[in-house]
């Protein structure tokens, strides 16, 4: 979604277009330009880097992670061309709906843009959520049943599924409306409605809430269960594993994509269920609130890109060592000594045992490596 919205030019003579009060404010398509570009390059940049991690773990668990996390990213990019192409085109034709739109073809092509890209998103990070969350609990099952081919299924499913709902207004005969900025289309939240308006609007909300209500949920199974492990395997200096950084990685990324995700979103999908609910005075207060809103959604497809971009491993480790500079060279002497001292006694009983490369457990549970590799799945 690449929206940023302005103040009103000229008056409604549609039922379709919200009618609000005409103010008279040149219109300044500059937001709508860096917003549309930032979110572009940012979605390209976090594309490269996805692709190249996925050749590098193309048969490992991690594959699955990152072609959910390249369709998040190609969702994303798609969402600030074509949205912000059409905001583009509104502008540059002074956003007279009534004369370049009107047989509302273009308000209803823009409001299903709005609620693919804006709902499909959410569905993508909690679909990467549970996946996460089964491969650290469950990493057999993870291994032998998530191959790529049942991936891009269930990515087609969920685009699918966007899809549907953003096209339920059209199948119930039920047009966009131009909201009040006469920027943009959304549903029906004010105005003249019937109570299919009221429950298509409350549906959109509902869908993406329970996204982030699963994400909420998966992510935090999955941090406790890390956790935990992670605190055994610091009692017990006779369990290693090779690929618990990986986990820690992903973890990170997704926990990092649902604050994004519920700061941004979660405003508009709770004021879209009140306004749907309550019959709104046709206000300044209410206008204002609802801009505020989307310009915040706006932003989640700008920041989403930027979690794979800085929430790397490398980048990480980068940001640790300048943080371990800042310190005190006592700190720094102490870490060092302890930081060897692990990595002495790993490597020995590392020698000690040559059957398992992946991970060495001697005693008690442990976190099992879900990157077994086999060229059987596909």
């Amino acid at each position: 979604m690449s929206y940023n919205g302005s103040a009103n030019a000229g008056c409604v003579v549609s039922s379709d277009v919200y009618n609000g009060s005409c103010t008279k404010k040149e219109v300044s398509v500059t937001s709508t330009v860096i917003s549309m570009t930032v979110g572009i390059v940012s979605n390209t940049l976090a594309l490269f880097i996805l692709i190249k991690a996925y050749r590098r773990f193309r048969f490992k668990s991690k594959a699955a992670f990152l072609l959910f996390a390249s369709g998040l990213v190609v969702t994303d990019f798609l969402g600030h061309l074509i949205n912000g192409s059409l905001a583009l085109y509104v502008y540059t034709s002074q956003k007279d709906w009534e004369t370049f739109d009107a047989h509302k073809s273009l308000c209803d092509f823009f409001g299903v843009c709005m609620a693919f890209f804006g709902l499909t998103p959410l569905l993508l990070g909690s679909l990467m959520a549970v996946e996460r969350c089964i491969g650290v609990t469950r990493p057999l099952f993870h291994t032998t049943a998530l191959g790529s081919r049942y991936v891009k299924r269930m990515l087609g499913l969920i685009w699918l599924l966007g899809l549907l709902v953003a096209l339920l207004p059209l199948l119930f005969q039920h047009s966009y409306q131009v909201q009040r900025s006469r920027s943009w289309c959304f549903f029906r939240l004010q105005g003249q409605r019937d109570w299919v308006d009221v429950l298509l609007a409350i549906l959109f909300s509902m869908m993406g809430l329970l996204a982030l209500l699963v994400s909420l949920v998966c992510n935090t199974m999955t941090f406790l269960t890390l956790l935990r492990s992670r605190v055994q395997l610091d009692r017990d200096y006779h369990c290693h594993s090779r690929k618990t950084s990986h986990h820690s990685e992903m973890v990170c990324q997704l926990l990092a994509i649902m604050l994004v995700s519920c700061v941004c979103w979660g405003p508009i999908l709770i004021t879209g269920i009140i306004f749907s609910i309550q019959d709104h005075i046709e206000d300044q207060p209410s206008y204002t609130h609802m801009l505020l809103v989307v310009r915040m959604a706006t932003w989640n497809q700008i920041l989403d890109p930027w979690v794979y971009i800085l929430l790397r491993k490398a980048v990480l480790r980068r940001f640790f060592r300048l943080a371990m500079r800042l310190c005190s060279p006592r700190l720094k002497f102490e870490f060092q000594w302890q930081g060897s001292t692990l990595r002495s006694s790993s490597m020995e009983i590392s020698s000690s045992v040559s059957s398992r490369p992946d991970f060495i457990c001697l005693h008690g549970p442990f976190l099992p490596d879900t990157a077994v590799q086999s060229t059987n799945i596909p």
